[in-house]
């Protein structure tokens, strides 16, 4: 019987794109953000305690939006995403300010997760069906020779924004649905010829089908995920922060990537149809604020979610 699983819940990022703390506009007329949305639907798929990685500095912004709401029925912790959080003889760049990545937002949570965990992205709407699916997963498998993982693949066409690029880990998938590759691209947008990526700053477009299956950092992992973010830290901080000390990030598709290549995991690609939304830019905010109020209108969500 594998132990009951946690949410957690990255929200450490500004929103640069945004301008501000997307993560805590307000998106509905009785007042809810988009993470209240994802909270009530992992509530209701059967998830009772969630970790929120924020910095420091905001916990008392989040504190006030969740735990007088969400936090009476499930329960919060928070970690905290530190610039200095780094192996013991690593150095920060000079002028280093941006956070070290999702892996990183893993890790520090190290200390509150003993037992397989759900991760999301706080400003993301990811739908009810995800939830389940996941949580279904994460209660009824247990790591082997390898580490079981799962993860929410979304239909790209469903979670690209009219008002910029957004980044997207593309699944590649064998015939049983379990995936084979994930390679991360920072910058797809809508194009002429049909929704496609870029690499070398728009010189040139890769079209993609709208219905290539996406990662929206929706996964099921297993404890030993904890243990494998730490080991890959150090050569993070060796190879690639010297390369790139600004930017470089340790993000969660690339080190799933790996654990997929070395034969350390498997990761079960749920398929899930469900309409992302999201506020990747200031413009977004209209768009997702109508639709999150359709939902309600349409009876998929109580008039007011924490009564």
């Amino acid at each position: 019987m594998t132990k009951e699983p946690t949410l957690i819940v990255m929200a450490a990022g500004m929103g640069s794109r945004y301008g501000g703390l997307k993560q805590v506009e307000k998106m509905t007329e009785t007042g809810e953000i988009i993470l209240d949305f994802s909270l009530y639907d992992a509530m209701m798929a059967g998830f009772k305690r969630a970790v929120f990685v924020i910095r420091e500095e905001h916990r008392d912004i989040f504190r006030e939006l969740v735990d007088e709401r969400a936090g009476r029925f499930m329960e919060i912790e928070y970690a905290y995403q530190k610039l200095d959080d780094i192996p013991e003889g690593a150095e920060i760049p000079e002028g280093r300010e941006k956070p070290w990545g999702t892996g990183h937002a893993i890790y520090a949570c190290r200390e509150l997760i003993d037992g397989p965990f759900a991760v999301i992205n706080a400003d993301d709407y990811y739908g009810p069906q995800g939830f389940v699916d996941i949580y279904e997963y994460l209660t009824s498998h247990e790591d082997d020779d390898k580490m079981k993982f799962c993860m929410a693949g979304y239909i790209l066409g469903n979670t690209i924004t009219e008002n910029g690029h957004v980044a997207r880990g593309v699944c590649e998938m064998d015939e049983n649905n379990f995936l084979t590759s994930i390679t991360e691209r920072t910058k797809i947008m809508h194009q002429p010829d049909g929704i496609s990526f870029t690499e070398d700053d728009g010189k040139t477009w890769t079209v993609l089908p709208d219905d290539t299956l996406v990662s929206m950092n929706f996964w099921g992992l297993s404890a030993g995920m904890i243990q494998a973010i730490g080991d890959g830290m150090d050569e993070f901080f060796e190879k690639q922060v010297p390369a790139n000390p600004l930017k470089s990030e340790y993000l969660l598709p690339t080190i799933i990537d790996g654990l997929i290549h070395s034969a350390r995991a498997e990761v079960k690609v749920l398929p899930c149809h469900e309409k992302w939304c999201g506020v990747t830019y200031k413009e977004d905010t209209e768009t997702v604020k109508a639709e999150l109020q359709s939902k309600k209108d349409k009876g998929l969500y109580p008039e007011k979610l924490w009564k």
